[in-house]
């Protein structure tokens, strides 16, 4: 019998209602035997994640704030879905427990885990599957780093003889016994090494959307699903400002080679997303992936005459970042021109500075600074097979009046990067989209 792990989100174990479709989801295929749940998500837009409250009772202990009110409504929730769920459990003691260790200056780390911990101990008496605690299966180093080969070992033989598990996302434990967590969603991260830990053959990392969209459906109106992606181009959508998996997420199902399938809770038939390895053959090519971009860019333009015959004059160029500490987004050049595509978060405050450095350590002939630029990235991995690509884009900008102010490609052909005025970048990404997608 194959192994499915699956995650599930904050959204469906908002209340026990959702948690009655995770039980559903998880009853309907006995290859879904790895379970990893969130915290209790929002019930509805004015409503409050159970992670939220708990970073909440961490800072009001920190500031010696009673926090009785707020763990209350923690309590109530959890009890709540209890009851609702018709269980005869009791989470009394391991909520005393928290609340007393909160109060007592136990780090955020482990304030903001209780969610998913108790939501695990839930799960597991709902699915009627063994509970493994992350903290004994998940390790970090005494830097705070993820130790993954400490992790893969630990996962692989607390696992290896328990053939179902509910397994909390989001933290491990340091090797002085604290709990450590993941960045904010990183209960992606510990599905995906659940997944490498016991060879899983499908990560399912269960959400309340049908897979990745083709787009941002705020900026284009019911955007196409994307069925198979590559964790290459997936990377690039991310880096794009798509909102994907947690970055860390995709590491260690990508080393060892499993397909992760986004799926919709509220909508389990409905297939998703499935993001494979670059091995899988190309099912789309003429097409693209995917459409991202993101807003808050800056372009400083240098020009000087026999810019490439002076040695080390690029050099030059990127200390004067690394003296400011700015990284740059892309950096186009010609024969006597260089730009340095910065976001403007990096440039705060510094960027007289910057210009200022640069005229001292280049000598440039001008330098010109260009604010108000928004990148777009249009991915794919068929783009590459196929001729005309480039023009079909540029094409559809001109005919949307869209002015392209940066083209970036790379060696890999996966994708063409486009800067325009901000105040183009929905138009933009419409005109991309209606091009490729539905014209």
């Amino acid at each position: 019998m194959g192994i499915k792990v699956c995650k599930f989100g904050g959204t469906s174990l908002a209340d026990a209602g959702q948690i009655r479709k995770v039980q559903d989801v998880v009853n309907s295929d006995a290859k879904r035997r790895y379970i990893v749940p969130s915290a209790p998500g929002k019930r509805g837009s004015d409503d409050r994640k159970i992670t939220d409250l708990l970073y909440l009772c961490h800072g009001h202990a920190k500031q010696h704030i009673p926090f009785d009110g707020v763990f209350e409504l923690i309590t109530d929730r959890y009890h709540d879905i209890i009851t609702q769920l018709g269980l005869s459990m009791d989470l009394s003691k391991y909520l005393e427990k928290i609340k007393t260790d909160i109060a007592e200056g136990a780090s955020v780390d482990y304030a903001a885990s209780r969610g998913e911990y108790l939501c695990g101990r839930i799960i597991a008496q709902l699915l009627d599957y063994p509970f493994v605690d992350a903290a004994d299966i998940i390790c970090f180093n005494a830097g705070g780093r993820f130790d993954a080969e400490k992790t893969q070992q630990r996962v692989s033989d607390r696992l290896s003889g328990t053939e179902q598990a509910v397994i909390p996302g989001f933290y491990g434990q340091l090797p002085d016994g604290q709990i450590k967590t993941f960045s904010r969603g990183g209960s992606d991260v510990t599905g995906a090494i659940v997944a490498r830990g016991v060879g899983a053959d499908v990560y399912e990392n269960w959400t309340d959307v049908s897979g990745l969209l083709m787009t941002d459906p705020r900026v284009v109106d019911n955007p196409e699903t994307i069925d198979t992606i590559t964790y290459r181009e997936l990377r690039e959508l991310a880096y794009m400002g798509a909102t994907v998996l947690h970055d860390e997420a995709i590491f260690p199902v990508r080393k060892a080679g499993i397909p992760v399938n986004i799926r919709n809770t509220n909508r389990p038939d409905d297939a998703g997303t499935m993001i494979v390895d670059e091995a899988q053959p190309i099912t789309h090519q003429g097409t693209i992936s995917g459409i991202a971009g993101r807003k808050e860019f800056t372009v400083i333009s240098i020009e000087k005459a026999l810019m490439n015959q002076e040695m080390g004059f690029g050099r030059r160029v990127l200390s004067v970042l690394e003296v400011h500490g700015i990284s740059f987004e892309h950096m186009p050049s010609g024969i006597d021109t260089m730009s340095l595509v910065i976001a403007d978060a990096q440039l705060e405050g510094k960027l007289d500075a910057v210009l200022e450095d640069l005229k001292n350590e280049c000598r440039p002939d001008t330098v010109d600074v260009y604010p108000n630029m928004a990148l777009i990235a249009t991915v794919g991995r068929g783009m590459s097979h196929t001729p005309g690509t480039a023009a079909k884009l540029f094409a559809a900008l001109a005919a949307a009046k869209v002015n392209i102010r940066m083209i970036d490609q790379g060696s890999s052909e996966i994708n063409i990067i486009v800067g325009v005025e901000t105040a183009d970048f929905e138009k933009a990404v419409r005109a991309i989209y209606k091009a490729f997608v539905k014209p």
